[in-house]
């Protein structure tokens, strides 16, 4: 197995309690699985998407039990990384820009307006469009993935409303600090400004960037209404969740495994309607905010188009490949 260097360093480094905390095969072919993911108990990719395989999989009582570690217990993404390639994690949801890190092409999967909506991102990851990526990322990394979901489109927020790739003309849009996030910014016709996720708040508050791009639910958490003055549906990135996991795949039964992949399209079928429903909530919400106001309107054709024309040019290799296959998947 090729494991990149900078896996092995990272897992040089995680505390010994946590690789005491996972599960493992037993003598009589059953298995304790364990799902690590970052998000709280609270959040569809929770709720919605690692409950639901948990749920799944134990009730077809093939010999598979899931213990689901949330809230980015078990280390942020790049030790969840290491620990996945280790296999002291089975599962863990991962963005694929995270994954970047140990296999660029599969960050495109992140690429703005690269996918038609949330339902599309599942059913590339279904189909054999996927299959040259996800082999790619195994001969690199030795992981499976096992499927994805998206938790949702990001769109921008700012004191002035966008929408046209004109209006971000002289903005200081907060991305976070990923290639393929840096790369969005540059197709959508953003001045990307980085900024830690934990200072975006103070930073808006104190007019050191004039606006940021996140999902309705992470606007929603960080409060981004307090110190912005609109959200603009721009729905310019489905935020992807992939569903990864080490050598233990392969240890699994064929019944089991067929389980724990059916336990996952279910989830993503789950996410969708999940997803929705609290992004129509939240737009509810925001609208009925004085102070707040929803853009509506936004030209999502010129965006992509733009997009589109950006990394059609900018791409190269395999990552261009990666998002040819999407963009030529899309229902």
């Amino acid at each position: 197995m090729k494991t990149p260097r900078i896996a092995l360093a990272t897992a040089a480094l995680l505390p010994i309690g946590l690789l005491t905390a996972c599960g493992s095969g037993n003598d009589d072919g059953t298995h304790e699985l364990t799902l690590a993911h970052s998000y709280t108990q609270d959040q569809p990719a929770h709720t919605c998407g690692a409950m639901t395989i948990k749920e799944e999989v134990e009730r077809a009582d093939v010999g598979l039990t899931v213990e689901i570690y949330d809230s980015s217990q078990l280390g942020g993404d790049a030790d969840r990384i290491a620990s996945v390639l280790s296999g002291d994690i089975d599962i863990d949801l991962q963005g694929a820009s995270a994954l970047a890190t140990v296999y660029e092409p599969i960050g495109v999967v992140d690429a703005a307006y690269a996918f038609e909506d949330g339902a599309h991102v599942s059913e590339f990851f279904r189909s054999t469009s996927s299959d040259a990526l996800k082999a790619g990322f195994k001969e690199r990394s030795g992981i499976n993935v096992l499927g994805a979901w998206s938790v949702g489109p990001r769109h921008f927020t700012a004191n002035t409303p966008i929408r046209t790739p004109e209006d971000l003309e002289g903005l200081r849009i907060r991305f976070p600090g990923s290639l393929q996030f840096l790369m969005n910014a540059k197709a959508l016709g953003a001045n990307a400004t980085e900024v830690a996720y934990e200072e975006v708040y103070l930073s808006m508050q104190q007019g050191l960037v004039d606006g940021g791009e996140n999902t309705l639910s992470n606007i929603a958490a960080t409060n981004m209404d307090e110190v912005q003055d609109y959200v603009s549906l721009s729905e310019h990135q489905e935020n992807s969740n992939l569903l990864v996991m080490g050598d233990v795949f392969d240890e699994l039964s064929s019944e089991q495994r067929d389980t724990l992949l059916e336990a996952v399209r279910t989830a993503e079928d789950a996410m969708i309607e999940c997803v929705a429903t609290t992004d129509a909530e939240l737009v509810e919400e925001f609208d009925a905010q004085e102070g707040f106001e929803v853009v509506d309107d936004v030209d999502i054709d010129a965006f992509r188009e733009r997009s589109d024309e950006w990394f059609r040019q900018n791409l190269t290799g395999d990552s261009l490949t990666a998002y040819e296959s999407i963009k030529d998947s899309r229902p």
